[in-house]
């Protein structure tokens, strides 16, 4: 059975940091692509972040150089360091796993982040 569990999320303040992590379990987590992504009330999931089994990343615009996506495969755990939090960053942040090959694709239960004064 697969299992994402996502914490760290809460309430901080505009320009705040936040750190989110995901611990993986029933998958082979090092050859999986993880991701986190994001939805906003009333907005569609996007992707904020993902980090390939080679070790690529790949972020959204809007937190490029603000956020860092990161990965313990031997913990089976992808974090988010989100810096220079903004209200709009304000959302479900959900963690994926998703292998290239076959095709498999697997969400946590997500955790909230909300940024406001």
């Amino acid at each position: 059975q697969v299992q994402l569990v996502e914490s760290g999320g809460g309430l901080v303040q505009p320009g705040g940091s936040l750190k989110l992590s995901c611990v993986a379990s029933g998958i082979i987590f090092s050859d999986f692509t993880m991701g986190w992504y994001r939805q906003a009330p009333g907005k569609q999931r996007e992707l904020v972040a993902t980090s390939t089994r080679g070790g690529r990343k790949n972020y959204a615009n809007s937190v490029s150089g603000r956020f860092t996506i990161s990965r313990d495969n031997a913990k089976k755990l992808v974090y988010l360091q989100m810096n220079s939090l903004l209200p709009e960053d304000t959302a479900v942040y959900y963690c994926n796993a998703h292998h290239p090959i076959l095709s498999a694709n697997y969400w946590g239960q997500g955790t909230q982040v909300t940024v406001s004064s």
